[in-house]
Protein backbone atom coordinates (compact mmCIF):
# COMPACT_ATOMS: atom_id res chain seq x y z
CA UNK A 1 0.00 0.00 0.00
CA UNK A 2 2.44 2.73 1.02
CA UNK A 3 4.30 2.38 -2.60
CA UNK A 4 0.60 2.90 -4.07
CA UNK A 5 0.11 5.86 -1.62
CA UNK A 6 3.26 7.45 -3.00
CA UNK A 7 2.32 7.09 -6.62
CA UNK A 8 2.78 10.35 -8.04
CA UNK A 9 3.21 10.26 -11.95
CA UNK A 10 -0.28 10.71 -13.52
CA UNK A 11 -2.05 7.58 -15.36
CA UNK A 12 -3.06 6.89 -18.43
CA UNK A 13 -6.71 7.44 -17.98
CA UNK A 14 -8.88 8.71 -14.59
CA UNK A 15 -12.56 8.43 -13.80
CA UNK A 16 -13.83 10.86 -12.00
CA UNK A 17 -17.61 11.08 -10.38
CA UNK A 18 -19.17 13.94 -10.82
CA UNK A 19 -21.54 15.03 -7.94
CA UNK A 20 -19.88 16.50 -4.34
CA UNK A 21 -16.41 15.37 -6.13
CA UNK A 22 -16.44 18.00 -9.63
CA UNK A 23 -19.63 19.97 -8.65
CA UNK A 24 -20.56 21.07 -5.09
CA UNK A 25 -23.75 21.61 -3.67
CA UNK A 26 -22.21 22.70 -0.20
CA UNK A 27 -23.30 21.90 2.52
CA UNK A 28 -26.59 19.45 3.43
CA UNK A 29 -26.86 20.46 6.54
CA UNK A 30 -26.39 24.34 6.05
CA UNK A 31 -29.10 23.69 3.18
CA UNK A 32 -31.80 22.20 5.10
CA UNK A 33 -31.23 24.42 7.68
CA UNK A 34 -31.82 27.38 5.17
CA UNK A 35 -34.80 25.79 3.66
CA UNK A 36 -35.76 25.13 7.66
CA UNK A 37 -35.66 28.88 8.22
CA UNK A 38 -38.00 29.87 5.53
CA UNK A 39 -41.07 27.86 7.07
CA UNK A 40 -41.04 29.60 10.05
CA UNK A 41 -42.70 28.86 13.09
CA UNK A 42 -43.55 25.04 11.50
CA UNK A 43 -40.95 23.59 13.29
CA UNK A 44 -41.05 24.91 16.65
CA UNK A 45 -40.23 24.11 19.58
CA UNK A 46 -37.33 23.10 17.69
CA UNK A 47 -34.58 25.80 16.80
CA UNK A 48 -33.00 25.53 13.01
CA UNK A 49 -29.90 24.65 14.12
CA UNK A 50 -31.34 21.51 16.08
CA UNK A 51 -33.60 20.58 13.52
CA UNK A 52 -31.20 21.15 10.86
CA UNK A 53 -29.19 18.37 12.34
CA UNK A 54 -32.31 16.10 13.13
CA UNK A 55 -32.89 16.27 9.44
CA UNK A 56 -29.20 15.64 8.34
CA UNK A 57 -29.25 12.86 10.67
CA UNK A 58 -32.45 11.24 8.60
CA UNK A 59 -31.19 11.95 5.33
CA UNK A 60 -27.86 10.32 6.20
CA UNK A 61 -29.58 7.00 7.45
CA UNK A 62 -32.19 7.18 4.19
CA UNK A 63 -29.42 7.55 1.87
CA UNK A 64 -26.93 4.91 3.55
CA UNK A 65 -29.51 2.32 2.41
CA UNK A 66 -27.39 1.19 -0.78
CA UNK A 67 -30.45 -0.87 -2.28
CA UNK A 68 -32.84 1.86 -1.12
CA UNK A 69 -30.17 4.42 -2.53
CA UNK A 70 -30.35 2.71 -6.23
CA UNK A 71 -33.71 2.56 -6.52
CA UNK A 72 -34.73 6.59 -5.50
CA UNK A 73 -31.85 8.18 -7.36
CA UNK A 74 -33.40 7.47 -10.39
CA UNK A 75 -36.11 9.68 -9.30
CA UNK A 76 -34.46 11.96 -6.94
CA UNK A 77 -36.95 14.41 -5.91
CA UNK A 78 -39.47 11.79 -4.88
CA UNK A 79 -36.09 9.94 -2.68
CA UNK A 80 -35.58 13.20 -1.29
CA UNK A 81 -39.13 13.86 -0.12
CA UNK A 82 -38.99 10.05 1.94
CA UNK A 83 -35.34 11.20 3.09
CA UNK A 84 -37.16 14.74 5.11
CA UNK A 85 -40.05 12.08 6.32
CA UNK A 86 -37.30 9.99 7.70
CA UNK A 87 -35.94 13.24 9.29
CA UNK A 88 -39.49 14.25 10.54
CA UNK A 89 -39.72 11.20 12.33
CA UNK A 90 -37.70 12.12 14.91
CA UNK A 91 -38.92 15.60 15.32
CA UNK A 92 -42.90 14.94 14.93
CA UNK A 93 -43.59 14.01 18.55
CA UNK A 94 -42.90 17.60 19.21
CA UNK A 95 -43.34 19.39 16.25
CA UNK A 96 -47.11 18.08 14.70
CA UNK A 97 -46.72 20.36 12.22
CA UNK A 98 -44.16 18.62 10.42
CA UNK A 99 -47.26 16.32 8.41
CA UNK A 100 -46.70 13.84 5.36
CA UNK A 101 -48.47 16.47 3.22
CA UNK A 102 -46.06 18.82 4.50
CA UNK A 103 -42.74 16.62 4.02
CA UNK A 104 -43.51 17.10 0.30
CA UNK A 105 -43.78 20.76 0.42
CA UNK A 106 -40.40 20.99 2.22
CA UNK A 107 -38.89 18.26 0.11
CA UNK A 108 -39.53 19.60 -3.04
CA UNK A 109 -37.98 23.35 -2.02
CA UNK A 110 -35.07 21.43 -0.81
CA UNK A 111 -34.22 19.96 -3.78
CA UNK A 112 -35.06 22.95 -5.84
CA UNK A 113 -33.09 25.02 -3.82
CA UNK A 114 -30.03 22.76 -3.34
CA UNK A 115 -29.20 22.40 -7.05
CA UNK A 116 -29.54 26.40 -7.23
CA UNK A 117 -26.75 26.28 -5.55
CA UNK A 118 -24.70 23.90 -7.98
CA UNK A 119 -20.81 25.25 -8.49
CA UNK A 120 -17.63 24.24 -9.31
CA UNK A 121 -15.22 22.98 -6.57
CA UNK A 122 -13.03 25.51 -6.40
CA UNK A 123 -10.24 24.75 -8.94
CA UNK A 124 -12.01 21.41 -10.11
CA UNK A 125 -12.31 23.49 -13.87
CA UNK A 126 -8.57 23.95 -14.05
CA UNK A 127 -7.58 20.63 -13.10
CA UNK A 128 -10.03 18.67 -15.90
CA UNK A 129 -8.23 21.17 -18.64
CA UNK A 130 -5.18 20.80 -17.12
CA UNK A 131 -5.27 16.89 -17.18
CA UNK A 132 -6.86 17.03 -20.45
CA UNK A 133 -4.13 19.30 -21.86
CA UNK A 134 -1.58 16.68 -20.15
CA UNK A 135 -3.34 13.81 -22.32
CA UNK A 136 -4.78 11.95 -19.59
CA UNK A 137 -8.20 10.08 -21.12
CA UNK A 138 -11.03 11.56 -18.96
CA UNK A 139 -14.23 9.60 -18.31
CA UNK A 140 -17.13 11.36 -16.23
CA UNK A 141 -19.14 7.84 -14.79
CA UNK A 142 -22.12 9.42 -12.55
CA UNK A 143 -24.80 7.82 -10.79
CA UNK A 144 -28.67 9.18 -11.34
CA UNK A 145 -31.35 9.48 -13.58
CA UNK A 146 -30.41 10.40 -17.29
CA UNK A 147 -32.32 13.97 -17.36
CA UNK A 148 -31.21 15.81 -14.58
CA UNK A 149 -27.97 14.66 -15.12
CA UNK A 150 -26.97 15.09 -18.37
CA UNK A 151 -28.93 18.85 -17.59
CA UNK A 152 -25.35 19.79 -15.26
CA UNK A 153 -23.28 17.82 -18.12
CA UNK A 154 -24.56 20.36 -20.16
CA UNK A 155 -25.14 23.29 -18.00
CA UNK A 156 -21.29 23.11 -16.61
CA UNK A 157 -20.38 22.54 -20.87
CA UNK A 158 -18.87 19.04 -19.18
CA UNK A 159 -18.45 17.67 -22.52
CA UNK A 160 -15.74 18.72 -24.24
CA UNK A 161 -13.93 18.00 -21.61
CA UNK A 162 -14.04 14.22 -21.40
CA UNK A 163 -13.33 11.70 -23.84
CA UNK A 164 -16.44 9.46 -22.30
CA UNK A 165 -19.65 10.48 -20.22
CA UNK A 166 -21.56 7.38 -19.01
CA UNK A 167 -24.83 8.54 -16.80
CA UNK A 168 -26.35 5.58 -14.89
CA UNK A 169 -29.97 6.26 -16.38
CA UNK A 170 -28.59 6.00 -20.03
CA UNK A 171 -26.24 3.35 -19.55
CA UNK A 172 -28.71 1.01 -17.66
CA UNK A 173 -25.83 0.38 -15.08
CA UNK A 174 -24.21 2.40 -12.17
CA UNK A 175 -21.70 2.28 -9.39
CA UNK A 176 -20.95 0.26 -7.38
CA UNK A 177 -21.67 -2.58 -10.19
CA UNK A 178 -18.27 -3.73 -12.20
CA UNK A 179 -19.47 -3.09 -15.39
CA UNK A 180 -19.53 0.69 -14.54
CA UNK A 181 -16.08 0.58 -14.46
CA UNK A 182 -15.41 -1.64 -17.21
CA UNK A 183 -17.21 -0.36 -19.21
CA UNK A 184 -15.72 3.22 -18.67
CA UNK A 185 -12.33 1.30 -19.15
CA UNK A 186 -13.15 -0.39 -22.33
CA UNK A 187 -14.83 2.77 -23.95
CA UNK A 188 -10.84 4.37 -22.98
CA UNK A 189 -9.09 1.03 -24.04
CA UNK A 190 -7.21 1.12 -21.35
CA UNK A 191 -6.40 -1.22 -17.60
CA UNK A 192 -7.19 -1.10 -14.47
CA UNK A 193 -3.65 -0.72 -13.27
CA UNK A 194 -3.29 2.68 -16.26
CA UNK A 195 -6.33 3.95 -14.29
CA UNK A 196 -7.45 6.28 -11.62
CA UNK A 197 -10.87 6.12 -9.86
CA UNK A 198 -11.52 9.86 -8.12
CA UNK A 199 -14.89 10.36 -6.14
CA UNK A 200 -16.07 11.04 -2.78
CA UNK A 201 -18.07 7.55 -2.26
CA UNK A 202 -16.24 5.54 -0.58
CA UNK A 203 -17.89 2.08 -1.78
CA UNK A 204 -18.69 3.77 -4.55
CA UNK A 205 -15.15 5.45 -5.79
CA UNK A 206 -13.49 3.57 -3.42
CA UNK A 207 -13.83 -0.22 -2.54
CA UNK A 208 -15.61 -1.01 -5.42
CA UNK A 209 -13.07 -0.04 -7.91
CA UNK A 210 -9.78 -1.30 -5.52
CA UNK A 211 -11.14 -4.91 -6.12
CA UNK A 212 -10.92 -4.43 -9.86
CA UNK A 213 -7.17 -2.92 -9.19
CA UNK A 214 -8.02 0.39 -9.77
CA UNK A 215 -5.97 3.39 -8.02
CA UNK A 216 -9.11 4.68 -5.97
CA UNK A 217 -8.76 8.35 -4.77
CA UNK A 218 -11.14 9.98 -2.15
CA UNK A 219 -12.58 13.26 -2.13
CA UNK A 220 -12.98 14.09 1.56
CA UNK A 221 -13.99 17.50 0.68
CA UNK A 222 -16.06 18.01 3.73
CA UNK A 223 -12.77 16.86 5.54
CA UNK A 224 -14.40 14.60 7.57
CA UNK A 225 -11.66 11.68 7.47
CA UNK A 226 -12.41 7.85 6.90
CA UNK A 227 -15.54 6.90 9.51
CA UNK A 228 -14.26 5.03 12.21
CA UNK A 229 -15.04 1.38 11.83
CA UNK A 230 -14.57 1.44 8.34
CA UNK A 231 -12.78 -1.09 6.42
CA UNK A 232 -12.44 1.18 3.37
CA UNK A 233 -8.75 2.07 2.87
CA UNK A 234 -8.44 5.09 -0.18
CA UNK A 235 -5.23 4.91 -2.23
CA UNK A 236 -5.41 8.29 -1.38
CA UNK A 237 -7.39 11.27 -0.12
CA UNK A 238 -7.63 14.44 -0.74
CA UNK A 239 -9.50 17.81 0.35
CA UNK A 240 -9.57 19.40 -2.74
CA UNK A 241 -9.89 18.13 -6.74
CA UNK A 242 -7.12 20.74 -7.43
CA UNK A 243 -4.44 18.65 -5.52
CA UNK A 244 -4.96 16.24 -8.91
CA UNK A 245 -3.60 19.56 -10.95
CA UNK A 246 -0.61 18.72 -12.75
CA UNK A 247 2.42 21.04 -12.46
Amino acid sequence: MADRLAMSALPKAILFDLDETIISFGSRRQILQEVIEEFGDVFAPFTPQAAGQAMEDGFRAFWSDEARAAVWRQNLVEGRILAVEQGFSTLRPQAPALTTEFARAFGARFHAYREEQAKFFPGALETIQALRARNVLLALVTNGAAAPQRAKVERFALAPLFHHIQIEGEAGFGKPQEQAYLHAMRTLDVAPQETWMVGDNLEWEVAAPQRLGIFSIWHDHLGEGVPAGSNVRPDRIIRSIAELKPE
